[in-house]
C-alpha cells in the first residue's frame, strides 16, 4: 500500500480495501484450479466459498448502501458456503462483481455522509461505522484465502510482502526505489 498523506477516510478506506484485495487476488493467482476447493479439514471452508460468501455479502452490504438494509431479502447467506461455481472464470466473476459494487458505493460517498444512518440486519450504524464492520470482515476472510493458498502451495509459496528472513534486503531495495513498501 502506498504511503499517502490524506485526511480523507473514505480516500484511505479505498486504498485499504484495494490492498487488501490485491493480497487475495494474488494469492489466488498462485493456485491451479483444483485447489480452489481444497479444504484442509471437514469444517474448514475452501477459498472458492469464501469467496463466493464474501462476493454474496459485498453484493447486499454495498447495494443501494445509503437508501436499503445492507441484509437484502433475496440474500442466501447458508448456500454462500455451498457449492462453489463450477470453473475459476464463474468464480473471479463473482468476485470481481463485488467489489465493484463496493468500491461504486465507497466512490459515490463523500466524508459528509460518515455520520449519515444505515441499518445492517435492521440495526442502525453510522456509515463510517458500515465501512469499518466490512473492513474487518473482508480483511478476516482475505487473511484466510491467504493462509489458505499459502499452506497448499507449501515451500514453492513467494511472498506478497517482505519474505522472510529478507528484511534488509528489503528495506535496501526500498530505499533504493526497487520495491514499494508494504
Amino acid at each position: 500500500m502506498a504511503l499517502k498523506f490524506t485526511t480523507s477516510y473514505i480516500e484511505d478506506t479505498v486504498s485499504l480495501f484495494t490492498n487488501y484485495k490485491r493480497l487475495a487476488d494474488e494469492a489466488i493467482r498462485r493456485l491451479p484450479d483444483e485447489q480452489l476447493n481444497q479444504v484442509l479439514d471437514p469444517e474448514m471452508n475452501s477459498i472458492a466459498l469464501i469467496v463466493k460468501h464474501m462476493a454474496g455479502n459485498m453484493r447486499s452490504r454495498w447495494t443501494d448502501f445509503l437508501n436499503s438494509d445492507g441484509e437484502k431479502p433475496d440474500r442466501h447467506r447458508d448456500m454462500e458456503f455451498c457449492e462453489a461455481p463450477a470453473t475459476r472464470e464463474a468464480l473471479m466473476h463473482l468476485w470481481d462483481e463485488g467489489w465493484a459494487t463496493l468500491f461504486a458505493a465507497l466512490g459515490a460517498l463523500t466524508d459528509d455522509d460518515l455520520t449519515r444512518t444505515v441499518t445492517i440486519r435492521g440495526e442502525a450504524h453510522s456509515v463510517l461505522q458500515a465501512i469499518n464492520r466490512q473492513l474487518a470482515h473482508y480483511s478476516y476472510h482475505c487473511g484466510q484465502i491467504v493462509f489458505l493458498a499459502k499452506h497448499l502451495c507449501s515451500q514453492d509459496w513467494e511472498s506478497l510482502s517482505v519474505p522472510r528472513n529478507r528484511s534488509a534486503e528489503f528495506n535496501q531495495r526500498v530505499a533504493s526505489g526497487e520495491a514499494s513498501q508494504r
